[in-house]
């Protein structure tokens, strides 16, 4: 511990943290910028300068560590014209239409002008050159907003590992973007969307598909079917107001009956499909291992398309390792204009089927040739509350509603599909109790050893006894991994590669901690809000009678009724693809 005075207050703080760590920790607000805390400092905005006695110039609290008897000001008068200096500066090379910004009263540049009161501006000059990166189906780069705060550039390098954004040039000319002056689709961007969550202004942001939505909901003679994904319900709330972890599942099923939709499905019906057919994949694969037949080991999860393009493009010779289930809003997207379709009498071709989605990467996967446009349209979670913010509703006073059959109906193993670790345990519950005879006896069916939001977790599971179909796994012990983020998911493809992967099994999501900090999530997603999602999404988990996606009758009568058998014909038809090889500028490799 360390002595230090903060605007003639003395107080005691930790000897390896920095000014700005220490003022917060008691109560002290220092105006900053470009910091992102647990993500990025790097002093380059110099918002949170202030005065250090003995020191010749004002100081970046962001990055100046505090010293023992260090005395240090926040709120003289030189700190505070240069703050308004700075800002006016940055001001001077920033559009003006905040009305019609989409990042309006939610915009952390707009807000900092407020904090400092600035009110005019002194500036006015050159402006950086205008330019908008709009030619894929996720993200939109609006060079002219860019406030070159860096925060991208350290997600995308430090915390996702696949270094596509950097700084350009020098000087004036400098900007953010992939090399050469590339676009996001002309390299190996995963679309994961985590650029966007960071970014300050609207320089980043999901490409819109509310007014495609809105077009199809008054469109005469369309079935618009809208579905929503296990961590939206754990998130959308706080859109609202209310507190991250807060669960909206119920006021999200009646906010979007008020919009229009004509059929409120939950994603997590087909998050339990996933768990029946990838279940059945591994035990098929597990099966010629444990009969020391060829066959690629591990066998990792499908179910994130940021992931799947990652490895497509950085790992394109391990596809093979991949699940060939499609993800869960595609399958029922392929249900819903298949069985459902026939169900009700519709022709597909007036299906419209919209996914809420907490992930940017999923609006790419819609346009892949090999999922035959399954799902017509993907809006992010922050989408989602623009329409019904837009509409008029009130979603704080609304009443619970409920989602539709036939794919309204989840169990608890859908639920953690939202969080890092919730695919492995919910495949898991099921593939034990169908090589045991026997439910997983763990305290409350949790898997704690993939719980938890670490990047790399792993574990094991011995089959003591099975049952007579699977007596040949007796003895078995099944290694498994989970890992979120991409930059973990390359040191356990790196180990695939070497040859020198313990493990059978492993599940691997984009973003890290999962869904729930997916790249259309409300922002902030700090590490507080994570963990805040995932307990809500453990608490809807053990809030379910039903627990384990074997469990849910409906799929059980989807199976007699249409499917068949798990990996039958009409499944792989249906709920199965495959990928594609590519390179590091998106060409095809043989």
């Amino acid at each position: 511990m360390v002595r230090l005075t903060i605007n003639n207050k003395e107080f005691e703080v930790p000897e390896d943290i920095t000014i700005l760590e220490a003022a917060k920790m008691n109560g002290i607000l220092i105006p900053n910028f470009c910091y992102l805390e647990d993500v990025h400092k790097n002093g380059s905005c110099r918002i949170c300068s202030v005065e250090v006695e003995g020191a010749k110039t004002l100081q970046a609290a962001c990055m100046t560590k505090v010293t023992d008897g260090m005395v240090i000001h926040t709120n003289t008068k030189k700190v505070r014209q240069a703050r308004k200096i700075i800002y006016e500066l940055m001001l001077s090379d920033h559009p003006k239409d905040c009305l019609s910004c989409d990042r309006n009263r939610n915009c952390e540049f707009q807000e900092l002008g407020e904090l400092l009161g600035i009110t005019d501006n002194s500036y006015e000059g050159k402006m950086s050159r205008c330019y908008i990166d709009d030619n894929n189906p996720c993200i939109v780069r609006d060079l002219s907003k860019c406030v070159l705060c860096r925060r991208c550039v350290t997600i995308c390098n430090e915390v996702q590992g696949v270094g596509i954004l950097n700084n350009q040039n020098r000087g004036f000319s400098t900007f953010v973007g992939p090399t050469e002056g590339l676009n996001l689709d002309d390299i190996n961007c995963s679309y994961c969307g985590q650029c966007t969550t960071v970014c300050p202004v609207d320089a980043l942001s999901e490409r819109d598909s509310i007014k495609d939505v809105w077009k199809m909901l008054n469109e005469e003679g369309k079935r618009v079917i809208v579905q929503t994904a296990p961590a939206v319900r754990a998130a959308l709330g706080e859109e609202f107001g209310y507190e991250p972890g807060t669960l909206v599942t119920g006021k999200m099923a009646s906010a979007l009956r008020e919009l229009g939709f004509d059929d409120i499905f939950d994603t997590n019906f087909a998050a339990d499909l996933t768990i029946i057919e990838e279940g059945n994949e591994l035990l098929q694969r597990l099966g010629k291992f444990v009969n020391r037949e060829e066959v690629a080991l591990p066998m990792i999860t499908s179910c994130s398309p940021g992931w799947i393009k990652y490895i497509e493009n950085r790992f394109p010779e391990q596809l093979a390792h991949l699940s060939s289930c499609k993800s869960p809003h595609m399958m029922l997207g392929a249900l819903a204009k298949s069985y459902y379709a026939e169900k009700i009498n519709v022709d597909p071709e007036d299906i419209y089927v919209v996914s809420i989605m907490p992930c940017t990467a999923k609006k790419y996967e819609i346009t892949r040739k090999e999922m035959e446009r399954d799902v017509d349209a993907v809006l992010t979670t922050r989408e989602c509350a623009k329409m019904i913010k837009s509409a008029g509703i009130d979603f704080v006073n609304i009443p619970d509603g409920k989602f539709d059959s036939p794919f309204g109906i989840s169990t608890g193993a859908a639920d953690i599909f939202g969080t890092t670790g919730g695919v492995m345990e919910a495949a898991i519950r099921t593939v034990f109790e169908i090589l045991t005879g026997k439910e997983l006896p763990f305290d409350n069916l949790h898997v704690k050893e993939v719980m938890g939001l670490k990047s790399i977790k792993e574990g094991e599971l011995y089959i003591e006894k099975a049952t007579k179909e699977y007596k040949a796994f007796e003895g078995q012990t099944v290694k498994i991994a989970a890992a979120s983020g991409l930059t973990a998911a390359r040191i356990l493809l790196q180990q695939i590669k070497d040859g020198v992967s313990p493990y059978h099994f492993i599940e691997i999501m984009a973003c890290p901690g999962g869904c729930l900090s997916g790249g259309g999530q409300p922002r902030p997603t700090t590490k507080d809000v994570r963990e805040k999602r995932m307990e809500a999404i453990y608490r809807e988990d053990e809030g379910k009678d039903l627990r384990k996606s074997h469990e849910n009758p409906f799929i059980v009568k989807l199976y007699e009724d249409f499917l068949g058998e798990p990996l039958g014909h009409k499944s792989h038809e249906l709920l199965h693809t495959h990928y594609v090889k590519r390179g590091l500028y998106n060409e095809l490799v043989k």
